[in-house]
């Protein structure tokens, strides 16, 4: 109970640092999405929200070269009962874009989310973070990836 407490406000607080990236162009979210009893009461229905499960939450690119852009597609499922919203990916950074689907995923359905990272101007070890906000419980996921940036 702790513990989960503990990352709520880590996750929470992290959001607040991140929201000053201006990656999400002041769009606000979806009032559903807020509204939704089961996402901010915090007492989810089980049976009756959707489950996103990603194949992989974290991913390293390894040594790249000052200047190039890679890119990693995280796929995920909807393993719950309902359909899955995504109402806002965003970013620690302006070099790391996010794409995302923007319909509903169904029940048993996949999708994914397209991390696109350019390099130009970073040199070392790199690591991003990109948020998930979804009407999920809880409603955000963080993926990362990774990269250490070599000259040429």
């Amino acid at each position: 109970m702790h513990t989960r407490i503990l990352t709520t406000l880590f996750i929470t607080l992290l959001t607040a640092l991140l929201s000053g990236c201006g990656s999400n162009n002041g769009k606000p979210l979806p009032g559903d999405l807020v509204n939704n009893p089961n996402t901010a009461s915090g007492k989810p229905d089980a049976d009756g929200l959707p489950v996103i499960t990603f194949s992989e939450t974290q991913h390293d690119f390894g040594k790249i070269i000052e200047g190039e852009s890679v890119s990693i597609e995280f796929e995920f499922t909807n393993t719950g009962k309902s359909d899955l919203i995504i109402a806002e990916v965003t970013s620690s950074c302006g070099c790391t874009i996010p794409s995302y689907p923007k319909t509903p995923i169904r029940p048993g359905d996949k999708g994914t989310i397209k991390v696109a990272f350019n390099s130009t101007g970073r040199k070392g070890y790199q690591s991003k973070n990109v948020i998930v906000v979804s009407n999920t419980q809880p409603n955000t996921t963080l993926l990362t990836i990774k990269a250490q940036v070599v000259n040429a």
